[in-house]
């Protein structure tokens, strides 16, 4: 009788270990659980060189998992925004982790040249754009301004730079793209060289890249900023090739995504909202499996043809996992990360948005982190719980 009991007893613990195993923060769907998952998706922007209440708000009770500074606040008739110096950055960045339990991405878009957040002005090192550099033909080149873009970036406390820009220079009169410097070159394959050294030196320092603007903004006439692009009579195929040539070196970062329309691909939504362009062709076809980010929510390619709440559900349920609102346009909402959050929520409660989307972005995420030996959220509940 004490021999079965004991077996019983040995059963009965390896069920709950079973249990426990199963149970993970990617199959939990508990009230604490969702609200970590939700926010984790969401990058927002913020006013001022110290954390606003908005944003402590939104990272310690929203769990909001990533930021983006600027340092021109367009709102403000570029005015001042997040950065001043190298040491207020610093002090900056460690204030905004210290406000999470979870780690925090914080991001910046630091191209070089004229997409510069870190100008000589506040202190910080001289810089040049991607065309100057496809211009020397020297790879050496772009390894040496991409390191010393890395190295600044890390003594500051940024561990994710939306670079490179692997947009293929094919329309010199390109308001966005070609006027501002930010192709490399008018030929493929140099695009994806030079930008490779560009992802290998922040590797090196442990900061996560992207790619842009999936599926290319270098023919475009147009710049999404103010309004919705047709790439569809000026896109070609070839802008796909540095994206196919990251994936066959085993690049799994992240990819943004551009407010781009191409009727070939998709004659009902631009690229940021579509399942054809998300799905079909950059997971299927080309194989991604890292993050999908949209290119900023705030844009007037999406702002002024979508309410906040419509263009939310389709780019999640298109494929999104980071939905990034850098609240740094033509009006500042004090509220637009927690609303953000608050929406997304009631979609899934409601069915609109599907709970597995939820999952699928978390587990991304946690993955891109695990790359770069970045611990995640530990769900402290003592059993599965549904929604």
């Amino acid at each position: 009788m004490k021999r079965i009991s004991w077996i019983l007893f040995f059963l009965l613990c390896f069920a709950i270990n079973a249990n426990a195993q199963k149970h993970t923060v990617d199959t939990c769907h508990c009230d604490t659980c969702m609200t970590v998952k939700i926010g984790r998706m969401i990058m927002a922007g913020f006013k001022g060189t110290t954390p606003s209440e908005e944003i402590k708000n939104a990272i310690e009770k929203y769990h909001v998992g990533g930021v983006i500074l600027f340092d021109k606040d367009v709102s403000a008739g570029m005015g001042e925004r997040n950065i001043r110096s190298p040491q207020q950055l610093r002090e900056l960045t460690d204030q905004l982790r210290a406000l999470s339990a979870e780690p925090l991405l914080i991001a910046i878009d630091q191209e070089g040249g004229l997409v510069n957040r870190l100008k000589p002005d506040y202190g910080f090192p001289r810089t040049v754009t991607a065309a100057y550099q496809g211009r020397t033909g020297s790879l050496d080149s772009a390894s040496f301004w991409a390191a010393a873009t890395a190295a600044t970036l890390a003594e500051c406390g940024i561990n994710v730079n939306f670079v490179p820009c692997v947009d293929v220079n094919i329309n010199r009169d390109n308001p966005i793209i070609a006027r501002y410097g930010r192709s490399f070159s008018s030929d493929p394959d140099s695009v994806y060289l030079f930008a490779k050294r560009w992802v290998d030196e922040h590797h090196k320092r442990n900061i996560i890249t992207s790619l842009k603007h999936f599926p290319g903004h270098g023919s475009s006439r147009d710049d999404s900023h103010n309004g919705l692009v047709d790439i569809t009579g000026t896109w070609r195929n070839e802008e796909l090739i540095p994206y196919n040539r990251f994936m066959d070196d085993g690049y799994n970062d992240i990819v943004m995504v551009g407010h781009l329309i191409n009727s070939n691909i998709d004659p009902a939504y631009p690229a940021s909202l579509s399942a054809k362009t998300i799905q079909k062709l950059l997971r299927e076809r080309i194989g991604f499996q890292g993050v999908v980010a949209t290119d900023d929510m705030n844009m007037g390619a999406i702002a002024d043809h979508y309410s906040l709440r419509k263009a939310l559900a389709l780019a999640i349920n298109a494929g999104v996992n980071m939905i990034i609102v850098g609240n740094n346009a033509r009006v500042y909402e004090d509220d637009l990360a927690v609303r953000c959050h608050d929406m997304i929520s009631s979609m899934v409660s409601s069915g609109e948005i599907p709970v597995e989307r939820i999952d699928d972005s978390y587990r991304r995420l946690e993955s891109l982190m695990r790359n770069f030996g970045i611990e995640g959220y530990k769900c402290r509940q003592t059993k599965p719980m549904t929604a």
